[in-house]
This record gives C-alpha cells, sequence and structure tokens, in this order.
C-alpha cells in the first residue's frame, strides 16, 4: 500500500463514522427532542391517513347529500359535518391530504432529480458555476408563488403539473444548498487526496461528494415538503392546481370563505390539516437538522 492510499484510507475513516454508530446517534438526539417526536407523530398521523384515506373515508369525496347541506360537526353520519353541497366535510379532508402528499412528494422529487445534480456540478467546477448560479439567481428573484403561478399558466392545472410547477420553483433553492455543500466538502483532505490519484471526477462527485452532502439534502426536502404542500393549497385556492370536483385542502378553502358569515367549519378543518402537515414536517425537519450535525447531536 502506497503513502497515498494509507492517508485517503485513515482521513476517510476519521471523517465519515460508520453506519451503525452515525444512526445511533442520530436516534438518541431525535429521542432526546421533545418537539421532534412531536413533529414525528404528526408526520405519521398524516402519512398513514393520507396512505388509507380510501378505507378511512366514510363517503366518496365528491358525493352530495342535497338533502342535508351545512350538518354540524358531530351530526350522525357526518362527523366534522358537511358542506354547501351536503359533501362530507371528513371525507373530503382524508382525500385532500392525501393529495397535499402527493403533491409535496413529486415537488420534492423534482427538486432533488434536478437540483441535485445541478449543485454537485456547479460546485465542482468552476467554469460551469458561473452559467448555473446565474439562471438560479433569475428563477429566485422571482417570489415563490409568482413563479409557481406562471409555471401553472403555462402547463395548465392539474395535480401532476402543480407538481411539476412547485419542483421547479424549488430547484435553484436546493441547487445552491448543494452547491455550498459541494465547495465545502470538495476542499477536505480526502477529496484533496483522491484528485492527485487521479480518481476520475465522476467516482469523486458520486462516492465521495454526494454521499457527505446527504445531511443538507435530507434537510432541505423537509423544507420543500410543506412549502409545496402550501404551494398547491394557494394555487388550488386560485383555481390553478387540481381541478374540481378532485379534493384538494386549497378548493375546500376557496369554496368555504363565501359561507364564512354563515357557518365556519368547512374552512376551519381543511385549515387544521394543512397546519399539522406544515407544523408536523417542521418541527420534525428542525430535529432532524440539529440530529444530522456532530456538533450539536453529541
Amino acid at each position: 500500500m502506497t503513502v497515498t492510499d494509507t492517508t485517503v484510507t485513515v482521513t476517510e475513516a476519521v471523517t465519515t463514522p460508520p453506519p451503525a454508530q452515525a444512526r445511533g446517534r442520530i436516534l438518541r438526539h431525535l429521542r432526546r427532542n421533545p418537539l421532534g417526536l412531536l413533529g414525528a407523530v404528526l408526520l405519521a398521523i398524516v402519512i398513514l391517513v393520507g396512505v388509507f384515506a380510501p378505507l378511512l373515508a366514510p363517503y366518496a369525496p365528491a358525493e352530495v347529500h342535497f338533502a342535508t347541506p351545512f350538518q354540524k360537526p358531530g351530526t350522525t353520519g357526518f362527523l366534522l359535518g358537511t358542506d354547501d353541497l351536503g359533501r362530507d366535510i371528513l371525507s373530503r379532508v382524508l382525500y385532500g391530504t392525501r393529495a397535499s402528499l402527493e403533491v409535496g412528494v413529486l415537488a420534492v422529487l423534482c427538486a432533488v432529480v434536478v437540483g441535485v445534480p445541478l449543485g454537485l456540478l456547479a460546485g465542482y467546477w468552476r467554469w460551469l458555476d458561473a452559467l448555473v448560479s446565474r439562471v438560479a439567481d433569475v428563477l429566485l428573484a422571482f417570489p415563490f408563488v409568482i413563479l409557481a403561478v406562471g409555471l401553472v399558466a403555462i402547463y395548465g392545472a392539474g395535480l401532476g403539473e402543480a407538481a411539476i410547477a412547485l419542483g421547479i420553483a424549488q430547484i435553484p433553492v436546493m441547487m445552491r444548498v448543494v452547491r455550498a455543500e459541494t465547495l465545502r466538502l470538495k476542499e477536505t483532505d480526502f477529496v484533496l487526496a483522491a484528485r492527485t490519484m487521479n480518481v476520475p471526477s465522476w467516482r469523486i462527485l458520486a462516492g465521495h461528494i454526494l454521499p457527505n452532502a446527504l445531511a443538507p439534502i435530507i434537510v432541505q426536502a423537509t423544507v420543500i415538503m410543506p412549502t409545496a404542500v402550501l404551494g398547491e393549497a394557494i394555487l388550488s385556492f386560485l383555481g390553478l392546481g387540481i381541478k374540481p370536483p378532485a379534493p384538494s385542502l386549497g378548493i375546500m378553502l376557496s369554496d368555504a370563505q363565501q359561507y364564512l358569515l354563515r357557518t365556519a367549519w368547512p374552512g376551519i378543518f381543511p385549515g387544521l390539516a394543512l397546519l399539522l402537515i406544515c407544523l408536523g414536517f417542521n418541527l420534525f425537519g428542525d430535529a432532524l437538522r440539529d440530529a444530522l450535525d456532530p456538533k450539536t447531536s453529541r
């Protein structure tokens, strides 16, 4: 074994802790964080509700009962009451939560699939950094909602279209996070040693930089998720997201606003659902960020 090989091996062993040890440290920190545990519980409930919505919903989300509009919560057969068309609010909230999670997951996938490679390339090669960073700066100059509305206006309304638009709007943010981490990691000893050994650039990016950049990528994904959920609600509220009669929390809020003086619960329950989704992701994301930081999770 050469001296250079020994340096790389020792540096990597010191820099990167064993997977089992790292997982144990992260789990211990999460268990000691009460807000993180609350966020994890909320996320577990929200995910279970979204996955098993067809089994939990007592009615089809678009099923109308013209004889029973504006039923109060607790009415026989309607736990959370009905809206102006007699549709069961509980069923629509369950399916609306499912739609919000679908849009959030698709938006995160879009941001990760496109933003992570661009961030790696921009951070590793300076000549490409100028081009990619200027394009990201142009996109970031537009407010998130305005950019998403513009993209939906181009591609059309719908669940998939809304998810793609929200994901594209989050690509520059993900790209800048990964770029900053790549700039830091490429100056570390183990990357410099690999470059000295003429290791191909693609192997350095895939085998050294990307694995060590997973922590900020995961944390940023937990930030994008609630942003995309709120973005979908805003788009649907404006009539640019999911198309009626498909259930959406944003559509429910839009329908309920004209009846707020008469009855409030058609708007309260979808609003609470949005609150719990975003609160769960934010609390868990903050705890996960601290747990993945070795300086704060010892």
